[in-house]
Parts: C-alpha cells; sequence; structure tokens
C-alpha cells in the first residue's frame, strides 16, 4: 500500500511514517518546511520527501493519505484530496487501527515532560528485553528512531492533547485506548485550540474514561487540575506519585543537581540512581517511567539500573558544544513552568556561574500572549535575558519583561539577537537557548559568531 502522508516532517507524523514504513508500506510524505533532524531521519528510512503543497504530488494517487493536524481546509493538497475523493485518515486513527490494536498501551500525558518520560519509559522495557513498539514526539537519544513496531506486546505512546486533524477535533490521545497512563501534569496551553483550562480538562477526562479498570492511572501529586480532572470520574487504580511526601511514591535528591536521586515506597528506598540528567523535574518524569513499567512487570531495580544508561531526546536541555569555554545548550521549553523547571536544573549543575537565558516565544500560546504575566516570573533565575520578538508578534513582550529591569533585552531580529548575546558572553558562562522551532538557526550561528569574537 502506497501512504502518502501531509504534513510529515512534525514529530509525530514522521513517527507515523516510520511506522507504516517499517510495517512494509511504501511511504511518501509533504511539509512546508522539510528540515533535519526528522527530515534526515525519514531519509534514512527511504522516505520520499516533497517540499511544498502541490497537488501534483498526489499523481498517481496514494492508496491512503494520512493527515497531519496542521493542515487545514484551503492547504491545496488537502483540497485536491477532497475534491478526488481520495481516501484519507488522521495519524492517531491510522496508528489505533493499524498498529495498537491488541498491544498493551503505554501513554505518557501532560502539559510537560512527555517526550522525555516517553523516552524513559521505552528505554526501560527495551533494557528488560520486552521488545516494546514505541512512538515519541522526538528525537531519542537510545533509539535509531522516534517511532518502531517491536516485537512484544507493549506499545509506548507519547499521548498528546493536542488536537487530532481539521475533521476530528478530539484530543489525539482518546484514540489510542492505553492500559497504563501517566498523568504528569496539567496546565493551560494550546490556546488555538482550547478556550480555557477547563476544555483541556474535559478533554483528559475523555481519555480518562477509555483506561480500563484493570489498568493503571500513574498521577503526580500535588496537581490541582488533575485531581479535578478525576473527580470527573474514574474508574482505574491510581497510583500517586512525585516529590510531595503525601505521594506513595517519591523521589529525593542525592545530588543537589538531581543527577543522583533515590526512589521511594512510603518511608522504604528501594534504590538510588545515577543518570545524564538533572533537576528535580526530569526525576519525577523517571519516576512516572519506572513506574508504568513497573505496571508492564518490570522490577523497580531493574528500571532504576535502566536509567543509568538513559539518553535523553534531542533538544532536552542539549549541551551543543563549548566555544572558548561559553557552553551553550538547545531545549524545548515553550511554557512558564517548563522554562523555570529547565533554568532550575541548569543552575543547579552550574552553581553560581552565569546564565544567559534566550528564549523564542514561539507556540501559539505564546504568541497569543497567554503567559505574559507569568514570562518574566519563569526566567528570574537568569542572570542575563534576551527574547526575540518580531514586530508581528501581537503583544508588548518589553512591558512583560519589564520586572526583570536592565537584565532583559527584547530584540527584533535573530542577526541582533546573536550580536547582543555575543557581546555579553565571556568565557565561564552558560548560554541557554529556549524554543519549540528551530529559532531562524540561532543555535549554529551564534557558535560560529562567538568563535569569530574570540
Amino acid at each position: 500500500m502506497h501512504v502518502h502522508i501531509l504534513g510529515i516532517c512534525g514529530t509525530f507524523m514522521g513517527g507515523i511514517a516510520a511506522l507504516a514504513r517499517e510495517a512494509g508500506h511504501e511511504v511518501s510524505g509533504c511539509d512546508a518546511n522539510v528540515y533535519p533532524p526528522m527530515s534526515t531521519q525519514l531519509e534514512a528510512l527511504g522516505i520520499r520527501l516533497t517540499q511544498g503543497w502541490d497537488p501534483a504530488q498526489l499523481d498517481p494517487a496514494p492508496d491512503m493519505v494520512i493527515v497531519g493536524n496542521a493542515m487545514s481546509r484551503g492547504n491545496p493538497v488537502v483540497e485536491a484530496v477532497l475534491d478526488r475523493g481520495l481516501p484519507y485518515v488522521s495519524g492517531p486513527q491510522w496508528l489505533a487501527e493499524h498498529v495498537l490494536q491488541g498491544q498493551w498501551v503505554l501513554a505518557v500525558t501532560g502539559t510537560h515532560g512527555k517526550t522525555t518520560t516517553t523516552s524513559m519509559l521505552a528505554w526501560i522495557l527495551d533494557y528488560a528485553q520486552l521488545s516494546p513498539g514505541f512512538l515519541i514526539g522526538g528525537v531519542p537519544g537510545n533509539f535509531p528512531f522516534s517511532a518502531r513496531l517491536g516485537s512484544g506486546s507493549f506499545f509506548v505512546v507519547e499521548a498528546d492533547e493536542y488536537d487530532t486533524a481539521f475533521f476530528d477535533k478530539r484530543a489525539k490521545f482518546v484514540h489510542y485506548r492505553p492500559r497504563t497512563v501517566v498523568l504528569n501534569n496539567l496546565e493551560f496551553d494550546h490556546a488555538d485550540i482550547y478556550s480555557d483550562i477547563s476544555a483541556i480538562r474535559r478533554m483528559f477526562h475523555q481519555m480518562v474514561r477509555t483506561v480500563p479498570s484493570s489498568g493503571q492511572l500513574i498521577v503526580h501529586t500535588p496537581d490541582p487540575e488533575l485531581d479535578a480532572t478525576l473527580a470527573l470520574g474514574a474508574w482505574t487504580p491510581t497510583v500517586r506519585f512525585g516529590r510531595d511526601p503525601q505521594a506513595q511514591w517519591q523521589v529525593q535528591a542525592v545530588t543537589e543537581d538531581w543527577s543522583t536521586f533515590a526512589v521511594y515506597q512510603g518511608t522504604r528506598c528501594l534504590g538510588t540512581t545515577h543518570w545524564d540528567l538533572i533537576g528535580a523535574h526530569n526525576a519525577e518524569n523517571a519516576l512516572a517511567a519506572v513506574l508504568a513499567a513497573r505496571h508492564a512487570g518490570v522490577p523497580v531495580e531493574v528500571a532504576l539500573q535502566a536509567l543509568t544508561t538513559f539518553r535523553n531526546a534531542r533538544r532536552r536541555l542539549e549541551c551543543l558544544g563549548a566555544v572558548d569555554n561559553i557552553t551553550v545548550y538547545d531545549d524545548f521549553a515553550h511554557h512558564p513552568t517548563a522554562i523555570a523547571s529547565t533554568i532550575a536544573a541548569l543552575r543547579g549543575r552550574i552553581g553560581r556561574a552565569r546564565l544567559l537565558a534566550v528564549l523564542e516565544p514561539r507556540s501559539a500560546t505564546m504568541k497569543l500572549g497567554i503567559h505574559k504575566e507569568t514570562l518574566a516570573g519563569s526566567l528570574a533565575d537568569a542572570d542575563a535575558v534576551f527574547v526575540h520578538a518580531p514586530s508581528d508578534l501581537g503583544w508588548d513582550v518589553a512591558n512583560a519583561m519589564s520586572p526583570l529591569g536592565e537584565r532583559a533585552q527584547v530584540i527584533d531580529s535573530i542577526d541582533a539577537l546573536v550580536r547582543a548575546i555575543t557581546a555579553q558572553a565571556r568565557p565561564g558562562d552558560h548560554v541557554l537557548i529556549m524554543s519549540n522551532g528551530g529559532f531562524g538557526g540561532i543555535h549554529g550561528r551564534l557558535m560560529q559568531r562567538l568563535g569569530e569574537h574570540r
């Protein structure tokens, strides 16, 4: 069967492409911007990519068109699919019907930490020789591709609350029918499709309704929104985890940066682990993955052993290198809570060294200015802050950054941003770049200019 995927370079749709290819289908696809790392991964799988939306790519007609949720009515190739009466389906529906049937699905949900936790869980199951299938919304460190079918009975999926397709406005995760669910956190996000937090809560509860009574809900605590979600009704055993002393399962720091931490069940310590990651938020993500794997039969001590060899997904506090002893990191953070957690994690590692935070408010929610009141606070632990704010952003970033005083600069072009960072950076500094997009290639441009400037 020839499957053609619209919007193939998104992390989720790229994973769908990898699964379809592994299943033996001929796979092609298109996107507005075909760029690494997903384009590189897809080309390595022998998947033909087309730049843009020319309807000619549908000749000869594919047997099935899988439509990404970034596609909308009015797009030329979408209109051609509809006009020609070609069979089409959403990515989540295709996944549910062609991959997840008969599998023990382990779903990782939450506003933050999905990619990291999903990667951890897939690695733990693989380390335990369970050969899981998985679909991860990023490029994992322990696997060559972001998705695979696996040969066991378990499938790990990063379960996103974003909408499914232009013709199906339910959250993606409603399609998956999981047996094990991680509920990591719940905050307001995706303001382009959800009117308020209650709308997201209702969608999370719609997914909770599909989890069988023989399954398990692994729920972070404290989290008022998750509590409110479960108060709408839950029919599945629940396990609570976190740093809170009231949680059934807890993580506690052994080292200040959380590179070594301990796992407790109540007051009983079940073991410690030392790994490459840092930050309390990552230790909590790890505990969620350990508990999900435990529900699938993996002993806690085996899961903790697996974490010692865990390599995080790309763009999760990823060290890109150092120029003249100025270290540059790339992180996907795009929500105030995630920004604050990432900065806290890096601060725990570098101590009092200078931290320069560079932010692109790129997500739909950020572009709408939804989080402008809390954004400055999330950046407060940085020594200097640089925010990219193009003229068409639509809200006053400079005013939002005013609580930071002279520490913050708001700049409207990437070139000017690179110049400003280079002018301030000095040996021993750490530059943290945060965006959920390509950020105009700032990472390479900054490192090149740092090298030239010295």
